[in-house]
């Protein structure tokens, strides 16, 4: 038996029930993981409270980014073997195995070798944010002196999206609801930093950007205010949905995307990782970038794996500059 956690039902934090649970040994193509530091995403949370597009039968397991240790491998897996410390990567839906637990079954398919003088806090932080993120340089193709804008910038992806930016040369605009993340922001090395509630939005990007607008635009929240992001893009500019925080419809805005050329266009992480061209290609360039030190994950708080259900309380309390991580 060992700690798992499991939803019985949507709802808050507090649905996240830890029990005793027998997770059995790995089938063919899967690797039984001692659990050591669990990234956690927004998707999670959405995942936990019924709103994310396909979800298991419950009760369901939960969590899928990571770093453990292989305890045992089943039928057909080559490559990993029992005493190795690997990275998780999220690239299975959500409820089809889970993460959060002292030990855990997981496919042979979603294991990387955790990246050079990374602790496994930092490794279990980086992939989710990074392949995310990656839509502005393999996608929009980012370069020197582009103005790029990326909202909910305090995020473990928006801080991935800044340094990806600022590598690929381009002027980072990082939005934040209010001003008490402006400081934190800048020394995370966004170049401009917006309160979206304390100022226009609009009008402060036309004054950075001379009149031109941001290129790119990279938005996690959707909703109405795609609108404004639309008046503030540039000619042949392209916006980025890559999540819907908002909880409200996005809608079309015809005329700024008519008469400026704009792109509109979902993304997520699984458009590199499902391709093994594009993953290779992507998965060697976080690698030199966090050997570089152009990248670099920023861990936000640390929480006990008893705890996990206040890790996420955290995590929609939207205070935290970074990922958020629990310790097992």
């Amino acid at each position: 038996m060992t700690r798992v956690v499991r939803v019985h039902r949507h709802g808050g934090p507090e649905e996240l029930r830890i029990e005793d649970l027998d997770i059995g040994d790995p089938g063919p193509g899967e690797v039984r993981l001692k659990v050591e530091a669990i990234g956690l995403n927004r998707s999670e949370a959405m995942f936990r409270l019924g709103a994310y597009p396909v979800l298991p039968k419950l009760p369901t397991l939960i969590g899928y980014e990571g770093v453990g240790v292989i305890e045992a491998v089943g039928p057909g897996v080559q490559g990993f073997g029992p005493g190795e410390r690997v990275c998780v990567l999220p690239n299975f839906r959500l409820g089809e195995y889970g993460l959060y637990g002292e030990r855990a079954i997981i496919p042979a398919r979603s294991l990387l070798q955790p990246p050079p003088n990374l602790s496994s806090i930092e490794a279990a932080s980086i992939w989710m944010q990074y392949f995310t993120a990656m839509a502005i340089i393999e996608v929009a193709q980012a370069r020197m002196g582009d103005y790029v804008i990326i909202r909910a910038a305090s995020s473990s992806v928006g801080l991935a999206a800044i340094q990806l930016a600022n590598w690929a040369g381009a002027v980072s605009i990082a939005t934040t609801r209010k001003s008490d993340k402006i400081a934190a922001l800048k020394q995370q090395g966004a170049a401009h930093v917006i309160p979206t509630d304390e100022t226009d939005l609009v009008a402060e990007v036309q004054r950075i950007t001379g009149g031109k607008g941001a290129r790119v635009i990279f938005d996690p929240v959707g909703g109405p205010d795609v609108e404004k992001l639309a008046l503030a893009a540039a000619q042949d500019g392209i916006i980025f949905i890559y999540g819907g925080l908002s909880g409200k419809p996005t809608p079309y805005p015809h005329w700024p995307m008519a008469l400026k050329n704009l792109s509109l266009r979902g993304w997520v992480a699984s458009s590199i990782w499902s391709r093994p061209e594009r993953f290779a290609y992507n998965r060697d360039l976080i690698l030199q970038g966090l050997a570089l030190g152009h990248l670099k994950p920023v861990i936000a708080k640390t929480f006990p794996f008893a705890q996990i259900a206040d890790a996420h309380r955290y995590l929609e309390s939207n205070q935290q500059v970074g990922k958020v991580v629990v310790t097992v």
